[in-house]
C-alpha cells in the first residue's frame, strides 16, 4: 500500500511516457513527465480490463 511519502516522492524517469505506482484492490498511481499525478482504479467487466479515473493526487489521498 502506498504512503503519502511515497506518493509524493513518486516520479516518472524522463525516457518513459508514464509511470505508475500499484497501491492495493487495483488501485495505481499514474505519474506523468510533467509531475501530474492521478489515481485509477483498474477492473474488468466481461474479461474486458476497464480504468477509471478517481482523481488527481494530492486533492485525493492515499489514505
Amino acid at each position: 500500500m502506498l504512503t503519502d511519502v511515497q506518493c509524493k516522492n513518486a516520479v516518472c524517469p524522463a525516457d518513459k511516457k508514464q509511470a505508475r505506482f500499484a497501491d492495493s484492490g487495483g488501485m495505481y498511481l499514474q505519474v506523468s513527465p510533467m509531475g501530474f499525478k492521478r489515481w485509477f482504479l483498474k477492473y474488468r467487466i466481461d474479461e474486458e480490463e476497464k480504468h477509471l479515473v478517481l482523481g488527481s493526487y494530492p486533492a485525493v489521498s492515499p489514505l
